[in-house]
Parts: C-alpha cells; structure tokens; sequence
C-alpha cells in the first residue's frame, strides 16, 4: 500500500491567487452539504467544485497546472479538438477507506501509463506521470468533501488531454489543455451495482477494427456507439457487446467495459490485440482471478462458447465489476443469473476486489494509494 504525503502539488507562478482560492473552497464546502449520498446516480448532478488545468504550447511545454472552480474551458471554434477530435480521457475513482475513513485511489500508475500510451497514438505531448499523479491527488484533496462515505459510492475522475489550439488544416494542435474534473457518483447502471446486466450481441456494426483506435482511450471511440446501445435499451437490454470485425465470430467488449465468461474455474477474457481496451480493473481482475486459485486465459472468445458458458460478467472503473444475468443472440437467450441476484464467480471476485480497494482486506498486490490530507 502506498502513501502520499499531503504537498504543494501547485507550486508555480500560474497558481490561483489567494482571492480564487478562497472562492474554490467555499464553493466545495456550500456545494458537499447538499449531496444526497444515499442516492447517487452516475452523473454530473453532483460534480466537484474545483478542477485543475494545464496548458501546453510549442517551446514552452506543459505548465505546472493550477486549480480554478469547475466550469467552462474557452476555446476557438476552430480548435483541433472540435474540427478533428484530436482528445483521449481517462476514468478513475477516490473511495474512503473502510477503516479509518481516509481517501484511497486505485492504481493511478497504471492509468498514467494508459494516458501517456494515447498521447501518443493521437500524436500529442504526454503529460508527466508525476504531473498527472498530481493532478489527481490534487483534485481529491481540494474535494474531499465530495468524496462520499465508505459504501455509499465514490468520487469519479475524468482526467481529459484535448487539442485546444486553433488549426484551420489537418494536422496536430499547437496548444494543448490537460484537465482533470470529478463528481460524487453511484453505480453505473440504473439497478444498481450488484444487479445482473442483460446484453444483446451487436450484428450490424463494430466498435473497432484491427489497425485501428480500439485500444485507445480516445473520445471518439465512444459516441459511434451510442446507436446501437440506445436501441438496446430501447428493447430492454442493459446495453450490447461487440464482435471482431474481421469474422463477426468472436466477443470483444461491451460499448465501455470488458468482458469476461466462466466455464467451471476457468475465465476467459479476449486478448489485447489492439482492438479493445487494456483495463485498468481487467488486469486487476486476471492478477486477483489467478491468486484466487482460477485459471485465467486470454484467448478469443467465440459467441458459441459465451453462448454455453456458465457465467459472464463486464469490468471496468465505471462499473466496477458486474455479473451479465443473460445475453441474446440471434433471438436466443442465454440466462446466466436468476432472481436478479450476483452469479457466483462475479460475486466472488466483485467482492475481492473492492474489499482491497476500500482497504477492507489485505492489498498484497500494493495497489492501493492512501491521501494523507
């Protein structure tokens, strides 16, 4: 488990000045007395008062960053990020320890590493893990009091780097904005964290293809999905999972999250090939699955084989980790879980998992940060 000490994370001469400071702070305070812990969505109806933002410029590099009330980010018209979508993101959460309340995030490293691998796929300057490191703790400390009690839900982070320089042609942003804003969220979907999810199997459209963006957490990924998952909504389903492009035989991941099936103690998950995301909480959950004494391989996954299986279940940061209760294709169901409730397996690992991120249970893994504020 690692500590970071409570620092000036700011320390430049763009800093707020003492006037915006106290302002943040008194936003924060007035705005946290209103929060309904008890029914959280996952939404912006609470989001943090203060974010943090730094700019980028040809020669000059990235600044320190400064912290300024939650709002608006001026940009031209013209900017690359509106014309050319030239922008990756990341999703995180800070949770109170079980034990003594305190503030914990989980595996920020391995989320730095996933920024800066984007960074360079869409051809912008990577930011410091030390500066993004920062940029989080600083955002969790200055909105603690966002940060919802243990089992009452987390604070979400959205750290975002986006090409916010004016450019008329294609071609990369001669500014840069790295931001990081947060909000006290629920679970991701409307049944909350422990109810099954019901999938449909998507037969029209991909979400990637080999060569392409589907390994990157950039923000056009995203939205192209929205078309099929409203429609599965629409009928019922929670939301839909993916084929590869190539053959339309093989799963690849749901419109944001991984995917995962169980046939006795055996997990399969689809393997990083370039075409789906590498998790953050998918790698956690193959580390945590093999220490649990299960055998996890990373293979392709046809439909037929998810199909048969005894048991699926979706992760991410977002949703954490859920049991799929039944998944449709070609107008057959496979029904996974009954009466509503968790299947086994992803009760299990669910259960393992969260117990180490909320300090419930030992973290031999030592991936659990603690804020010392």
């Amino acid at each position: 488990m690692i500590s970071l000490q409570s620092s000036n994370l700011l320390g430049c001469s763009c800093a707020p000045s003492n006037r915006r400071s106290k302002a943040i702070h008194a936003v924060s305070k007035k705005s946290a007395l209103k929060i309904d812990y008890d029914n959280l969505g996952f939404g912006l109806k609470d989001v943090a008062s203060n974010m943090y933002i730094s700019k980028w410029s040809t020669g000059k590099g990235w600044d320190k960053g400064f912290l300024e009330p939650y709002g608006p980010l001026p940009m031209y018209p013209s900017a690359q990020v509106l014309n050319y979508g030239q922008s990756i993101f990341e999703g995180m959460k800070a949770q109170r320890s079980v034990k003594n309340g305190r503030m914990l995030l989980f595996r920020p490293d391995k989320n730095s590493e996933r920024f800066t691998a984007g960074a360079a796929r869409m051809s912008m300057p990577a930011v410091s893990k030390a500066q993004f490191i920062d940029a989080v703790t600083s955002i969790v400390r200055e909105n603690a009091d966002f940060v919802p009690p243990h089992g009452k839900g987390s604070l979400y982070l959205r750290p975002l780097l986006m090409g916010t320089g004016p450019i008329l042609g294609l071609g990369p942003a001669p500014e840069y904005t790295f931001g990081v804003y947060a909000a006290a969220v629920g679970a991701y979907f409307k049944g909350g964290q422990l109810t099954p999810i019901h999938l449909i199997v998507e037969e029209r459209f991909h979400r990637a293809a080999p060569g392409g963006m589907g390994g990157t957490k950039a923000a056009g990924n995203y939205s192209p999905v929205l078309v099929t998952q409203l429609e599965a909504k629409k009928n019922g389903y929670s939301d839909v999972v993916y084929l590869d492009a190539k053959t339309d035989t093989y799963l690849e991941e749901v419109s944001s999250c991984n995917i995962f099936v169980v046939k006795g103690k055996t997990i399969k998950t689809p393997p990083l090939a370039g075409t789906i995301l590498p998790g953050v909480t998918r790698d956690s959950v193959i580390q945590l699955a093999r220490s649990r004494g299960y055998e996890v391989v990373e293979e392709p996954v046809s439909v037929h084989e998810a199909m048969e299986a005894d048991e699926m279940f979706t992760t991410g940061t977002a949703v954490v980790l859920c049991s799929v209760g039944s998944l449709s294709y070609k107008g057959d169901r496979r029904q996974f879980a009954k009466d509503g409730k968790p299947t086994a397996v992803a009760l299990d690992l669910y259960q393992a998992l969260t117990g180490i991120q909320t300090e419930k249970i030992e973290d031999p893994f030592g991936w659990v940060v603690g804020l010392e504020v």
